[in-house]
């Protein structure tokens, strides 16, 4: 069992660059697999949720070579998959089952998508049940609520679909289901989640448009795609981690090279802004179909502030960081609108709650979100205590939140169950120890 020791007391500064874009990776995958020819992906993100995601589409008989640095995958057009000769395992990943589930829906052969045990707890009828209105024959645990899924393909007809809540993970999957199935498929959100999957259908001129609030697909294009070379973005969500721990660690000055800048996916940065952080925006420009930027972020002081429903979605993986800000921060700090949380790696609503008081933070929990009062005073931010015996939960997010926040303690602690990390950001410890002694430089 891995764990992180940090070490408080230095500045974090230097340039950095972070693992490519977590989500345009699962996507990039999927949408080479389906062109026509080869693809190559540079700069994708190698946490095993990819790699899963990678290892899935080669099962299904698309061959990927694989560099370091590049994925070259060779796409056999929207009818090229074949059926595998086993379960399919994504791992830790919600991503890659809940997309795959709308993908294979529409195949003609028959799939098992299955994953770890923070898989098999996660709800999978969100997508289930509207796949299940067009046309898909799915079985699972508690009625499909539950994986392992059983998908046996079947024509699909499109539909019209009103999503009860704003999730980039519902949306792809029953857009990839719309690519396979006859007619139109319409699609409405309550609020507008992260949009990579209609950049990336854009971008290969796959027919989807928006009218007003609703996406409308064309199912069943009589025109495939071609391959491409895509450059993955480096993951926001990975830079928050630095974006705050350079903001609350005192002398700090910290870039982040080539970072993703969608709109859908930067709240951190309104909420952080708000807050009183010092973060410039460098440089913006556009790769493959996404904003990117470079990112130099500065110490300051912060105070609270107050996230609703509206900002939930571009901020929904960086909750567990954001409580570590709220935490140092002056003045009380109110979350709410925040229930799609207890369902991910973890219940991050309570995880956090708990982690953070055992780190000397005060906070009340409400079951949409939490009352976080925060340990500093006007003009100064607070620090946390070092915990006797830090847990991540299993949650990478809340193991590198903890280790951020470990960095404004008064003496060393050590964080347990660390190994998921490599899910999203394998060298986050070795990034993080190089803007400590100052080594990092970027590429």
């Amino acid at each position: 069992m891995t764990s992180f020791t940090i070490t408080p007391g230095s500045t974090l500064r230097g340039t950095i660059n972070v693992p490519g874009d977590k989500s345009v990776t699962h996507r990039a995958l999927i949408l080479t697999a389906l062109a026509e020819g080869m693809s190559t992906v540079s700069g994708y993100c190698q946490g095993e949720d990819c790699l899963n995601t990678m290892r899935a589409f080669q099962t299904l008989g698309i061959r990927v070579d694989e560099t370091p640095a590049v994925l070259a995958v060779h796409g056999k057009g929207l009818w090229g998959l074949c059926e595998p000769n086993g379960p399919i395992d994504c791992g830790n990943s919600g991503t890659g089952i809940r997309l795959l589930a709308g993908l294979l829906a529409g195949q003609d052969f028959f799939t098992v998508l299955t994953g770890d045990e923070s898989i098999r707890r996660r709800p999978m009828g969100r997508v289930v049940k509207p796949l299940r209105e067009m046309g898909a024959v799915i079985a699972g645990r508690k009625g499909g609520e539950l994986a392992p899924l059983a998908i046996t393909g079947k024509r699909l007809h499109g539909i019209e679909y009103v999503s009860p809540v704003a999730s980039a993970q519902v949306k792809s999957s029953l857009l990839l289901a719309g690519l396979f199935a006859e007619g139109t498929t319409r699609l409405r959100e309550p609020r507008l989640s992260r949009d990579h999957t209609e950049r990336m259908f854009q971008s290969f001129g796959i027919p989807l448009v928006r009218e007003s609030e609703t996406l409308v697909l064309q199912g069943r294009p009589s025109v495939g795609w071609a391959g491409r070379p895509m450059t993955i973005p480096g993951d926001f969500s990975a830079a928050a981690f630095f974006i705050v721990g350079a903001t609350i660690v005192p002398g700090s000055d910290v870039t982040i090279l080539n970072v993703g800048f969608n709109p859908t996916r930067i709240g951190l940065i309104d909420v952080m802004n708000e807050m009183g952080a010092d973060i410039q925006v460098l440089g913006q420009r556009e790769e493959s179909g996404e904003p990117v930027a470079d990112l130099r972020v500065k110490s300051a002081s912060l105070k609270g502030v107050t996230i609703g429903p509206d900002l939930i979605p571009q901020t929904i993986d960086e909750f567990p960081i954001l409580c570590v800000a709220a935490a140092v921060a002056a003045g009380d700090t109110v979350i709410s609108g925040a229930e799609e949380l207890r369902v991910k790696e973890s219940d991050r609503i309570a995880t956090m709650a708990a982690e953070l008081r055992a780190m000397g933070a005060q906070m009340t929990e409400k079951p949409d979100g939490l009352v976080i009062q925060g340990l500093g005073r006007a003009g100064e931010n607070g620090r946390l205590t070092a915990a006797s015996h830090a847990q991540s939960h299993g949650d990478h997010r809340v193991a590198m939140s903890l280790a951020i926040g470990g960095l404004t303690a008064g003496s060393s602690m050590t964080i347990a169950d660390c190994g998921c990390v490599e899910t999203s950001f394998p060298n986050f410890e070795k990034v993080l120890s190089e803007l400590l002694t100052h080594e990092a430089r970027g590429l």
